[in-house]
């Protein structure tokens, strides 16, 4: 199942052919507004030394477009500055008319963007938009899997991910017709979209276009005082470039004057002329950098493989692995009772455990491993749940199950790694040959998912030697 990636510009019908197959797309309009000018003019700050530029790195807006410093920017500055006009939301003070609501209580809160999506696509159709200059400058194509050719989704290689591109797929496709039975009927001067039809492409553009370039932060007031977490897109702001080591950082903080939101970007650090202005988009693996942003991130440190907790693969696992009598598949009520508190059994359990990351390992599966790996009641019962689980304490019942847990863990990525199709050495050369933009990052894509279990295999056998040398120097 996949989608074709939209071509509009406004004032067009916002059912869409095909675009260009993902050369590097061009803006919604040949030569769009200045933005730079519009924020200024509408009552925002840039300072004069951010300018827009490309990039030699492919960008996550899908231009190569991103903004730099033209000279030396001292730490502490403001680098743009948005009074709470110029952020798009989704909010019921905007006056969006019903049927747009209606159509936004059908989206489930995991797609969230899509909610956001479709107050843009409101904006693209309707003439005259305050926000026409920004939405002109919004990339006509993203480089999202939802839009890959199914070859490439295939291509993609690790079934979590798959999942998820399908779900995404499956959505915009029956919310495709959601939406076109909901405004069959609907009168122009009601219709959310100006009489104008879309299709699951531009739902898709517009879901693409929030969750690549929307940041989650203060929205609307509450009653009590507080304020909703809600997604908005920031003009000009959201052209920064990722980096977990960013130079520049969001905060939000009142006006002097009045209660308004102001939404500031400040310099973190001294920026250098000609560096590029970085944002932390989020400690996020690869999966969701390429379902939301459409890009990888190489030798990402929060990167994680996805596995079921299943008893029979874990039991084979462990077994592979050398370890005697494990009791994934039968454990006792105590074992049982402690698997329930890691939420790995009883009712509604999360099954869904994780190797790799900054820590390694989850700490769920982590404590599962060393108790179905002790038969020793009283030695388990003896030590704290947050103890069992901790990935830090090292052999908390001991150095023999500590290994043996270690093992089933190395067991699982052996196990993980041959459900890819190819191996490394087979995607590295396809890097090499004129190959797709699309073909290039689905094998990016799986090589460095292919590595990280390398490398937890590596980090984990590592960990075994050391275990080893402990108990050398406990015997002697």
């Amino acid at each position: 199942m996949k989608l074709m990636a939209s071509s509009l510009i406004h004032v067009r019908p916002l059912a869409s052919a095909a675009a260009s197959a993902f050369l590097r797309p061009s803006r919604l309009v040949a030569q769009p507004p200045d933005l730079l000018k519009w924020v200024r003019r509408e009552g925002g700050f840039v300072h004069q030394s951010v300018r827009v530029a490309f990039l030699e790195e492919e960008k996550p807006n899908g231009l190569g477009l991103g903004l730099i410093a033209s000279d030396d920017i001292p730490k502490g500055s403001d680098l743009i500055v948005l009074p709470e006009h110029i952020p798009l939301r989704f909010e019921a003070k905007d006056g969006q008319s019903s049927a747009l609501t209606h159509l936004a209580r059908h989206v489930p809160e995991e797609l969230w963007a899509m909610k956001l999506g479709l107050r843009l696509l409101q904006e693209r159709a309707k003439k005259g938009s305050f926000w026409w200059p920004y939405i002109s400058n919004l990339p006509e194509t993203y480089s999202v899997p939802i839009f890959f050719p199914g070859e490439d989704i295939k291509n993609l290689q690790y079934a979590p991910l798959l999942q998820q591109v399908n779900k995404r797929c499956r959505f915009l496709l029956e919310f495709d017709k959601l939406v076109r039975d909901a405004l069959e009927n609907v009168k122009l001067d009601d219709h959310p979209f100006g009489g104008q039809e879309i299709d699951a492409s531009a739902l898709g553009w517009a879901m693409s276009a929030v969750s690549s370039r929307a940041f989650r932060l203060y929205g609307s007031k509450r009653p009590d005082g507080t304020h909703d977490d809600a997604p908005m897109l920031l003009p000009l702001i959201d052209m920064c470039n990722h980096s977990f080591k960013a130079n520049a950082k969001i905060v939000q903080e009142k006006e002097a004057s009045n209660e308004n939101m102001l939404v500031k970007v400040i310099a973190g650090t001294h920026i250098k002329q000609n560096e590029p202005l970085e944002l932390n988009y989020g400690c996020l693996n690869n999966d969701l950098f390429l379902l939301d942003y459409g890009f990888v991130i190489p030798s990402n440190p929060y990167d994680c493989i996805e596995l079921k907790y299943d008893p029979a693969l874990f039991d084979a696992a462990s077994m592979a692995a050398g370890v005697s009598s494990p009791n994934f598949s039968s454990p006792t009520p105590w074992q049982q009772q402690l698997l329930c508190q890691l939420n790995l059994d009883g009712e509604n359990p999360d099954l869904k455990v994780r190797i790799g990351g900054s820590e390694l390992v989850e700490d769920r599966l982590l404590g599962a491993l060393r108790v179905l790996l002790c038969n020793d009641r009283e030695a388990v019962e003896a030590v704290d749940m947050k103890t069992l689980k901790s990935v830090t304490t090292e052999a908390p019942l001991g150095i023999s199950n500590e290994a043996a847990a270690f093992r089933t863990i190395i067991a699982l990525c052996v196990i993980a790694l041959q459900h890819f199709p190819t191996k490394i050495m087979e995607d590295e050369p396809l890097l090499e040959q004129t190959v797709s933009p699309t073909t290039e990052l689905a094998v990016r894509y799986r090589i460095q998912k292919k590595s990280l279990i390398i490398d937890a295999m590596r980090n984990f056998t590592n960990k075994l030697r050391q275990l080893s040398s402990q108990e050398s120097v406990a015997s002697q």
